[in-house]
């Protein structure tokens, strides 16, 4: 395992003379310099929760320290109240651990190799910068396929279709799906006429064909006013999806928080699932993005099977460390779901945009939940 050193506050600890309880007074504390787990390899990651807790509690119990005089008494209910607290999340982090570790098994020598793409938003800086050396990076972390998210009157980040292709295979990748869309305006909510936007739909199949994309995926769209405008959207996505199933394409939506608020009373999303041909679009399921709409992917996947053939594999910042998405549970109904591939995207990062994506994807090669593909018959 690999230590780290930090500096931190390090309460002593006094005793209650009313209930021999021990508790710290918060006013008598100084800095302290422990070891803890570095939390960037996998066995840290794996172990960090409880060695982090039962380290400190190991260093608190050398320092204790009993005066003759306990905190003032106004204090105390308030202290013994906090460590009361303290010992709760304590409890609670140790039970959790089984359910995490499931996806942190011991390192191996050597990942396996498994199919997972990158959503290229996540070096959207460094992309900015300088293509070709980042596509590169994305290849040499271990990834096999991408998904754009700069599509622009028919180049690829400033590249012909033909060109961006090429520089991607060039850095051992495969090109999958891009994220791009055109908006209806209110114009053509309220007459109905879609003829502007699905004309510019021709422009962008066509480029995405010579891209060498199997997938296109509206990244985004704003809650409608109304059900019937909701269902104009929907009108327009099954004539996109159209469009696409003639020149080879698949065409789907991907969520974010918004759409699991409720129009007229019904669940935007549920009714864009209800209201699209599953035959013409599939959906892309972000699946930190439903949990922070205060949703369960699980349970979209088992009252819509079939539907979410792509799905976005984030969480807050990389790939399992907070906790918050319930990875495991989603890797176990990927049949149901119908997902043909997991797309990792990393937004936000505790390390450089470059090492998180490495880190993620490393989160994924090391989880035995996790397949080596999810294609059973392209």
């Amino acid at each position: 395992m690999c230590i780290q050193k930090i500096t931190i506050k390090n309460p002593k600890f006094v005793s209650n003379k009313k209930n021999g309880n021990t508790i710290p007074h918060c006013k008598d504390v100084r800095l302290k310099t422990i070891e803890i787990p570095c939390g960037r390899c996998y066995e840290c990651r794996r172990d960090k929760a409880i060695y982090w807790k039962m380290r400190l509690l190991e260093e608190f119990k050398k320092d204790q320290k009993y005066p003759l005089d306990g905190p003032p008494e106004h204090e105390t209910n308030k202290l013994y109240k906090s460590q009361q607290k303290m010992k709760n999340l304590l409890l609670l982090s140790i039970i959790a651990l089984p359910l995490l570790a499931a996806c942190t098994p011991q390192p191996a020598t050597k990942l396996p190799k498994k199919d997972i793409g990158l959503q290229l938003y996540s070096l959207r800086e460094a992309f900015a910068n300088d293509f070709d050396a980042t596509i590169q990076i994305v290849g040499d972390a271990g990834y096999t396929t991408i998904e754009a998210a700069s599509y622009s009157d028919g180049k690829f980040y400033g590249k012909t279709p033909e060109e961006f292709k090429t520089a991607v295979e060039a850095a051992g990748l495969t090109v999958l799906s891009s994220h791009t869309t055109k908006p209806l305006s209110e114009q053509e909510l309220t007459t109905h006429n879609l003829t502007e936007s699905l004309a510019w739909w021709d422009e962008a199949i066509a480029a995405h064909l010579a891209a060498g994309m199997k997938f296109i995926v509206a990244p985004w769209m704003e809650v409608p006013k109304t059900l019937a405008d909701l269902q104009t959207w929907c009108d327009y996505y099954n004539t996109i999806g159209q469009k696409c199933k003639d020149n080879g394409l698949l065409f789907g939506y991907h969520n974010h928080a918004h759409e699991f608020t409720k129009i007229e009373n019904k669940m935007m999303y549920d009714y864009l699932l209800e209201h699209t041909n599953p035959e013409l679009v599939f959906f892309q399921m972000d699946v930190y993005w439903t949990v922070m709409g205060r949703q369960s992917p699980v349970a979209y996947f088992q009252k819509y099977p079939g539907r979410f053939t792509l799905l976005h594999i984030k969480d807050q910042k990389e790939l399992g460390q907070s906790g918050m998405v319930g990875f495991d549970a989603i890797f176990n109904n990927t049949d149901i779901a119908g997902t043909r591939y997991l797309i990792v995207e990393v937004e936000q990062y505790n390390y450089t945009p470059a090492e998180s994506i490495k880190i993620s994807l490393d989160y994924l090669l090391n989880c035995p939940l996790v397949k080596e593909s999810y294609i059973t018959n392209e």
